[in-house]
C-alpha cells in the first residue's frame, strides 16, 4: 500500500479525496486529514509537499477535493482558504475557467481545487463539490450494480467521481471478524478489473469521469485507468 502523499503521486494518482478535521479540544489552528482516525502530518504540511512535487513536474494537473470539515469554524475556514491560496498560488485553476490540458499548461494551472463548503463561493480559486458516486457496499457485484445505474441515469455535468470503494459497515465487520477492508478490497478486485476494463472514456452520457479506489499500491487501478485514456487518444 502507498504510504505518502509523493509515492501516491508517482504511481500516477491525479486526484484526491482530502476529508479535513480540526481536532477537538486542540488549541493549535493546526488540520488533520481524518477518515475515523486522524492523520499524524497535518494538511499544511502535506499540501506543501504536493506543491513542491507540482513544481517540480509542471505538466501534471490534480484535482484536490477538500470536504468534511470536522469541527472547522468559519474563521478557521477562511485561514485554511488563505493557506491553501497561498500554497498553491497561481497554481489553482480558477473555477470559471475553460479547461483543455494545453489551456491549462499555457496558464500554469496545475491545482483544480474543490472545496465543499459554502465559504467557497467567495473565492473564484475554489471549485464546488464534485458529485462522488457511493455505493456503499462489500459487495462487488452491488457496487457494479449501483454504478451501472448511475451511469444509465446520465452522467452530471462538469466532473464527477466513480467510487471503487467497497464499504464494510459495523455489522459486516462483526458477522465476518477474519475479514478487514483491504482482504475485502483484494478478493473481490477480479470483479472490479473486469468491469473497469471495459469502460468508455469520453464524454458520452455512459462514459466515467473520474475513478477513485483504495489501497492503489495493491492494484493496479493507475495502468488500467491510463490504458483507458490511451484508448481516447486513438479516436
Amino acid at each position: 500500500m502507498l504510504e505518502n502523499i509523493v509515492q501516491q503521486l508517482q504511481a500516477g494518482i491525479r486526484y484526491f479525496d482530502l476529508r479535513i478535521a480540526h481536532k477537538q479540544n486542540d488549541v493549535s489552528h493546526d488540520l488533520y486529514f481524518t477518515h475515523v482516525i486522524y492523520t499524524q502530518v497535518t494538511v499544511v504540511d502535506t499540501l506543501n509537499t504536493v506543491a513542491t512535487w507540482l513544481s517540480e513536474h509542471p505538466k501534471e494537473i490534480i484535482i484536490l477535493a477538500c470536504s468534511h470539515f470536522e469541527g472547522l469554524s468559519e474563521k478557521l475556514h477562511e485561514e485554511f482558504i488563505y493557506s491553501l491560496k497561498k500554497i498553491f498560488g497561481s497554481k489553482l485553476c480558477p473555477s470559471n475557467a475553460d479547461i483543455t490540458l494545453r489551456r491549462l499548461w499555457s496558464s500554469g494551472y496545475q491545482v483544480v481545487l474543490s472545496y465543499e463548503d459554502q465559504t467557497a463561493v467567495r473565492h473564484k480559486e475554489l471549485w464546488p463539490e464534485i458529485p462522488y458516486w457511493w455505493a456503499n457496499t462489500a459487495s462487488a457485484e452491488e457496487l457494479i450494480q449501483y454504478l451501472e445505474s448511475q451511469k444509465h441515469r446520465g452522467r452530471p455535468e462538469g466532473f464527477f467521481v466513480a467510487g471503487l470503494n467497497l464499504t464494510a459497515d459495523r455489522c459486516f465487520m462483526a458477522s465476518n471478524p477474519h475479514i478487514n477492508l483491504r482482504t475485502l478490497t483484494m478478493d473481490q478486485w477480479e470483479c472490479v478489473r473486469r468491469w473497469l476494463e471495459d469502460q468508455k472514456p469520453g464524454a458520452e452520457s455512459t462514459s466515467l469521469n473520474i475513478i477513485a479506489g483504495d489501497f492503489i499500491g495493491l492494484i493496479p487501478l493507475c495502468s488500467i485507468v491510463i490504458a483507458l485514456n490511451k484508448v481516447l487518444l486513438k479516436h
